[in-house]
């Protein structure tokens, strides 16, 4: 029996119609000129729309990644942390008294003290009249007070209460402060009725009766008297047509007499 035909690795099969060279496949990158030219061009143009869709997002991402770590430097950490707190405009309250009312704890961060409610805090203080707070970076804030200005004293005991237009009592003094007129009544306050006749009174009176005043007195709504120089008094009434009584008070000061009552100042008596 004759042998058959010698076989070599891979060199062919013998399918029954004789032998053939068996077919062997093999990966080949492709050159540039086996891609149509067209084809590159729209590629290119493809990527060139991918990269640009792509852009914003990459910038947005990026955007938002700095805004982050700048949110967290703020408002996270004592790198922008409150170290001074500055007062402006105190005289009757002392800088430090606005700084324990603030309650401000140091290195606290600056982006979250919330402002309102420190100017509320400090406001509470009763000489304050108004009060705004402002951040001044990057480690500061800075109280601005505008303080009560008195237009009367209340004597409690041997000490002087100074009120305010408001009837607010903001300060307590132990000697009368000369240039105040003295309102004596029983209890000083926004809210009191008899606080408000009073400087209504006061206010209505004249520079003449100004110059030779030394108090005002309320008993009642109904019952407010102004003791003048001299032993003047003035029987005013109720607060009502303070313009009026003030007038016709003014036009008798040189009357000799002891006690002008201008409660209803259309009908004036005086002894």
């Amino acid at each position: 029996m004759s042998p058959g035909p010698a076989r070599g690795r891979g060199t062919g099969v013998d399918g029954g119609g004789g032998w053939r060279p068996a077919r062997q496949w093999q990966l080949v990158r492709a050159g540039r000129d086996a891609v149509p030219a067209s084809t590159r061009r729209f590629m290119a143009r493809a990527r060139r729309r991918r990269m640009r869709a792509a852009l914003p997002w990459a910038v947005a991402g990026g955007v938002l990644a700095v805004a982050g770590l700048v949110a967290w430097v703020v408002l996270g950490t004592g790198l922008f942390g409150v170290r001074e707190v500055r007062v402006e405009g105190a005289e009757l309250v002392t800088a430090v008294q606005v700084r324990t009312a603030a309650g401000v704890p140091d290195g606290a961060p600056l982006a979250r003290v919330d402002l309102a409610e420190l100017a509320d805090r400090i406001g509470a203080l009763p000489p304050v009249e108004q009060v705004s707070v402002e951040r001044d970076w990057p480690a500061a804030l800075v109280v601005r007070l505008t303080e009560r200005t008195g237009v009367a004293v209340v004597p409690r005991g041997e000490q002087f209460v100074v009120v305010d237009a408001a009837g607010v009592a903001f300060r307590t003094v132990p000697q009368r402060p000369a240039d105040l007129p003295l309102l004596r009544l029983a209890e000083p306050g926004p809210e009191d009725p008899a606080t408000h006749a009073g400087l209504e009174v006061l206010g209505a009176l004249t520079p003449q009766l100004r110059a030779d005043l030394v108090e005002v007195t309320v008993d009642g709504l109904a019952r407010i008297s102004v003791l003048l120089r001299g032993d003047l008094t003035v029987f005013w009434g109720d607060a009502t047509r303070g313009t009026d009584k003030a007038r016709v008070a003014t036009a008798l000061l040189d009357q000799d007499a002891t006690r002008i009552d201008v409660s209803a100042p259309d009908v004036v008596t005086f002894r």
